[in-house]
């Protein structure tokens, strides 16, 4: 298919997934990279407690609680 014939598609709202090679596709400053950080027993207590309220990971607490922190300072 030639590309402006899938800009067609995709202008008309038509669902163009399906001609789509997505197998190698990635989302640039969104991969992950694994850091390691060493919190006090206490502040880890804290961290595991207000997870557990919320209904989630230690892991997902953090990354959301330094999401939020650097959203407010952008």
């Amino acid at each position: 298919m030639k590309a402006k014939d899938l800009d067609k598609k995709f202008d008309s709202g038509e669902n163009i997934t399906r001609h789509l090679d997505v197998s190698k596709a990635r989302r640039p400053e969104y991969e992950q990279k694994r850091v390691n950080v060493d919190f006090p027993v206490w502040m880890i207590n804290s961290l595991d407690k207000e997870a557990k309220r919320l209904g989630i990971a230690r892991q997902a607490l953090i990354k959301m609680l330094v999401s939020e922190h650097i959203e407010s300072h952008a």
